[in-house]
C-alpha cells in the first residue's frame, strides 16, 4: 500500500519535506496552455468541508517540463503528473510530452474536475486517445456524481491502467451576511470527511466491476479512514483537505493505520484489500476477481 496526496493538495516545492514523506507525490493538474484559474475568492472552509474552485490554475506544460519537473525530480520521490484538458487533443499533447520524460511514474488523467466550465468528450475517448500517445501507466480519475462503476469500465476498456477515486463533488456555501455565495465563481468542489463516504462507494462499486488498482481518496484523516478505503477495494490511498491543516498527516496516518491493522490482525496492508467484499484481497487473483464479481462484463481491456 503507498500513501499518495491527491493533486492539488500539496506543493512540493513549497514543502519538500511532506512530500518526502508519502511514497508519491502527484503534481497539480497540467495543461497545454497556462491558465491564471478562476477569479478570488476561490476556497472557503465550511461546516461540512473544505470548498474550492481553484480552475486548474498552472503553468502550461512548456514551463513545467522546463522548470518545475526538474526540481520535483530533485525530490527523489516518484512522481505522477496529473493531465488536465478540455478537449481529446489537450490531453494527447501533454501524454506525448510526458512520454519521453524518465521521472515520470504515472500519468494521472484529470477526467473530473468540477471547477471549469469546459468538459472533455467521454472518459472513454479520452482515455483510448492517451493510451495512444504514451506508454506510461494511465490512471483515470473519476467523479463519483455519475455512474462511477459504467465509467470506471468505460476507462479499464479504453485502455486505463488504474483508477484514483474520487474527485470533488459539486457544494456551495453563502455569506451570513449577505446571502451570496462565498466563492467568486459561485459552486466549487467540496472535499474533506463529508466526502468519505462516498468515496468507499465508488471504491466498493468499481472493486467489483474492473480488474483495476484503485487509488482511494476522500475525506482521509486517520489510519481507520485508510483501512477502511484498502478495504472497500483501494489498494493506495491518497490524503487531501488534510495536509492543509496537518502536514505530518502522513507519518501519522501510516502509524495509525498500523496499529489498526494489527489490532485486527491483518499481517499488512495489502491482506486488508477488499475485506469489505469477504475477501482476503492480497491472495485474489484479479481476473478470478473479475469473473466472480461482475460475471456481466466481459469487455477486454484494450491494448495500448
Amino acid at each position: 500500500m503507498r500513501l499518495l496526496n491527491a493533486s492539488g493538495c500539496l506543493d512540493a516545492l513549497f514543502a519538500p519535506d511532506v512530500a518526502c514523506s508519502l511514497d508519491v507525490f502527484v503534481t497539480k493538474t497540467v495543461t497545454p496552455l497556462a491558465r491564471e484559474g478562476n477569479e478570488p475568492i476561490r476556497i472557503a472552509e465550511t461546516e461540512a468541508g473544505m470548498l474550492n474552485s481553484i480552475g486548474l490554475a498552472n503553468p502550461g506544460i512548456d514551463r513545467f517540463l522546463q522548470e518545475t519537473l526538474p526540481r520535483l525530480a530533485a525530490l527523489e520521490v516518484p512522481i505522477w503528473v496529473s493531465v488536465g484538458g478540455f478537449c481529446v487533443e489537450d490531453y494527447v499533447v501533454i501524454c506525448e510530452r510526458l512520454d519521453a520524460e524518465d521521472v515520470v511514474a504515472v500519468v494521472e488523467l484529470n477526467l473530473s474536475c468540477p471547477n471549469v466550465d469546459e468538459v472533455p468528450e467521454s472518459v472513454g475517448e479520452v482515455v483510448a486517445a492517451a493510451r495512444k500517445a504514451t506508454t506510461k501507466p494511465l490512471y483515470a480519475k473519476l467523479s463519483p456524481a455519475a455512474d462511477v462503476a459504467e465509467t470506471a469500465r468505460a476507462a479499464e476498456n479504453a485502455g486505463a491502467d488504474g483508477l484514483s477515486l474520487v474527485n470533488t463533488i459539486k457544494g456551495l456555501t453563502l455569506d451570513e451576511r449577505t446571502l451570496r455565495p462565498v466563492l467568486a465563481r459561485g459552486i466549487g468542489g467540496l472535499s474533506g470527511p463529508v466526502l468519505r463516504p462516498v468515496a468507499l462507494a465508488a471504491v466498493y462499486a468499481c472493486f467489483r466491476a474492473t480488474a483495476l488498482p484503485i487509488v482511494g481518496m476522500g475525506g482521509v484523516a486517520t489510519g481507520q479512514d485508510v483501512l477502511e478505503l484498502l478495504a472497500a477495494g483501494a489498494s493506495d490511498v491518497a490524503l487531501g483537505t488534510v495536509l492543509f491543516s496537518d502536514p505530518g498527516a502522513p507519518r501519522r496516518v501510516r502509524t495509525e493505520m498500523e496499529a489498526e491493522l494489527a489490532a485486527r490482525g491483518f499481517a499488512d496492508a495489502d491482506n486488508a484489500v477488499g475485506a469489505a467484499h469477504g475477501l482476503d484481497g492480497s491472495t485474489l487473483d484479479r481476473e478470478s476477481r473479475v469473473a466472480t464479481e461482475k460475471p456481466l462484463h466481459t469487455g477486454a481491456k484494450m491494448a495500448g
